[in-house]
């Protein structure tokens, strides 16, 4: 008997829908970027309405910083869950990305400006505060777009075959994000003085032009967590975690900028003592 041809799948239909396990931590990743943003709006407003030395607006942009760490979390564990239970598929990869836009795009950068640029515009002249805000909303929106392009010229490397896993170019957006949740939560006052928002803006502007730059950074992601370690390791992590919990502010900020200047510190080593020149072969007469 004659069998009816079968219809031929078309190339790039979606089968099977999502894996459930992985696609939960960038729920949760999405989810504390959307806290973030409302903390956020929150201390702004309560700066606005309470004046500079308000205690809500403090523990708001606060509680923005840690959303933005949380975030983090979250983002570092949905891939390895997807390697670990083979769960990987394309939607996966598409959606974390779209969540690390809000997550690690658009809530530090709301943050860099809500904390860091509003209210310094108090205290200066109306001439000076319409420029501050106009050059603001510019190098803010910039680390957005910077974010954008790091997410999709990412997306694009580790499709090829022939990436190296063992380094990022460009710093990673959740590294750049870190870094202004690192430091809002370790000063936790808002930015007053002109100079110190000026240097904010140029902070800012940096970590926009690393993320699109061919820096490399060192990745984590080939760290296998089902290989065998030594009893040193667990007692090292614990120590980790212990340190974070107990002094957050300053552990957070030491190890996001740290990472920060990695990068370029490597890449100016490596221009300044370049390596040998491999032997030359000696062949025989």
């Amino acid at each position: 008997m004659a069998t009816l041809p079968t219809t031929p799948k078309r190339k790039g239909r979606l089968h099977g829908g999502f894996y459930i396990l992985p696609s939960l931590f960038t729920v949760g990743t999405l989810v504390c970027g959307y806290l973030s943003i409302l903390a956020t709006l929150r201390g702004s407003m309560t700066l606005l309405s309470g004046g500079l030395t308000a205690d809500g607006g403090r523990l708001a942009f606060d509680s923005a910083a840690k959303f933005i760490g949380w975030a983090w979390v979250f983002d570092s564990f949905d891939g390895r869950i997807a390697r670990l239970t083979n769960s990987t598929s394309d939607f996966g990869r598409e959606f974390d990305s779209l969540a690390d836009v809000i997550a690690f795009g658009l809530a530090p950068a709301v943050l860099a400006f809500s904390w860091g640029i509003r209210p310094v515009e108090q205290t200066i002249g109306p001439i000076w505060r319409e420029h501050l805000t106009s050059i603001g909303l510019i190098i803010t929106f910039a680390f957005v777009i910077c974010g954008a392009a790091r997410l999709a010229r990412f997306n694009i490397q580790s499709a090829r075959p022939s990436t190296d896993r063992k380094h990022f170019v460009g710093l990673p957006i959740p590294a750049a994000a870190g870094v202004i949740a690192a430091i809002v939560h370790c000063r936790k006052d808002a930015i007053e003085d002109w100079n110190y928002g000026a240097g904010w803006l140029l902070l800012v502007a940096l970590l926009a032009f690393l993320m699109v730059s061919r820096v490399r950074y060192p990745s984590f992601k080939h760290f296998d967590l089902r290989r065998a370690r030594p009893y040193a390791a667990i007692i090292l992590i614990g120590l980790a975690i212990y340190l974070v919990y107990a002094y957050s502010e300053y552990v957070l900020l030491l190890g996001s900028v740290g990472y920060m200047v990695s990068g370029p510190l490597t890449r100016l080593l490596a221009h300044r003592h370049p390596p040998p020149p491999p032997p030359k072969e000696v062949h025989a007469q």
